[in-house]
């Protein structure tokens, strides 16, 4: 049985804004809840792609070749950041239109997602002893990523455009944020 602190941080983690709760949010306004939630099987892909590596040789490829941390780092830092642009430079016209949100941005984003790494290399393998510690990973993230896609579905509809423009806005910012603070891990490192 997973520990309530494992438990505990894998719901602030996955709960917590970051590229892919973003990107479900936006989806849910632009596309509507059950457009967005139909993508949530690639999270769990992308996340599984991810993690599940991570958890098993991660630890000792890291401590091995530093290297590697800084360049997935770097790629994550990146993609965030262009996608951030991407989202802040859209026309507003195309918000009643087309999705933003397309299959490869939202899984090569969640492959891409620092929580993957964080999850992988320190969360999971500190529950190795504890059987159940994926499926509640599992469950925690499929809750957490339809929780946004509704939070973002709250705002589709013809009469929610100018709430579609702000959470674009405040979508790109905040990954922007995040962009500039994995690149500035970079730096530290």
């Amino acid at each position: 049985m997973p520990t309530l602190q494992f438990c505990l941080s894998l719901i602030v983690l996955l709960l917590a804004p970051g590229p892919t709760n973003a990107l479900l949010a936006l989806g849910g306004a632009e596309a509507g809840a059950w457009r967005t939630l139909r993508l949530l099987p690639l999270v769990v892909v992308a996340y599984t792609i991810t993690v599940l590596p991570l958890a098993a040789l991660g630890e000792d490829l890291l401590r091995q070749h530093h290297w590697v941390q800084m360049a997935v780092t770097l790629a994550a830092a990146l993609w965030v950041a262009w996608m951030a642009v991407a989202l802040w430079r859209r026309p507003a016209a195309s918000e009643a239109t087309s999705a933003g949100l397309s299959a490869t941005k939202l899984f090569v984003t969640t492959l891409l997602n620092p929580k993957a790494f964080i999850i992988g290399l320190v969360l999971i393998p500190a529950q190795a002893s504890q059987g159940g510690a994926l499926a509640t990973f599992f469950a925690v993230l499929i809750i957490a990523a339809a929780a946004w896609a509704l939070l973002g579905s709250a705002l589709h509809g013809d009469r929610a455009a100018m709430g579609l423009s702000v959470l674009r806005r405040v979508c790109a910012a905040w990954l922007g944020l995040l962009a500039l603070m994995l690149g500035s891990s970079l730096l530290a490192a």
